[in-house]
């Protein structure tokens, strides 16, 4: 059995939660990623997402240059640690619905990302990934409570 820290993704950028949401959309395009680590010094304070952008901010009429990425971001974060196994955090990805999870070390320092692709590109558990995939991608019922 693989641990994460095998197939991790080291030495992730972050962004400051206060950070404006301009920056974070910046960042994402440097990188060609859609999600970014939100720390305060060395603790993992949230996660943003293109999608909370454009889902969270824009939709809402707020500005990027000056909304701070801490108005967007998820604070309830889902994060595992390094020394886990992979079939572990794939067991989570699914039940959580997740593509992408923070790695931590035990003194809780972000130490890396572990993505969906990252598991599919070096692990070789085609039937595990494949139910992983499916479990993740269960579509959700929509927000029509018009409260956002």
């Amino acid at each position: 059995m693989s641990r994460i820290s095998e197939i991790m993704t080291r030495d992730v950028r972050i962004i400051a939660p206060t950070e404006s949401l301009q920056r974070a959309a910046q960042i994402m395009d440097e990188l060609n990623v859609g999600a970014l680590p939100a720390c305060e010094g060395e603790r993992l304070a949230g996660m943003v997402t293109d999608r909370d952008i454009v889902v969270r901010a824009v939709s809402a009429g707020m500005s990027a240059d000056s909304t701070p990425v801490s108005q967007v971001m998820s604070t309830n974060v889902q994060s595992c640690y390094e020394d886990e196994y992979v079939e572990d955090v794939m067991d989570r990805m699914r039940d959580v619905q997740i593509r992408r999870v923070p790695v931590m070390d035990r003194r809780e320092r972000l130490v890396g990302m572990v993505s969906l692709g990252d598991i599919a590109t070096k692990i070789r558990d085609d039937e595990e990934i494949k139910d992983t995939l499916e479990g993740i991608s269960q579509p959700s019922q929509p927000d029509r409570s018009g409260l956002h």
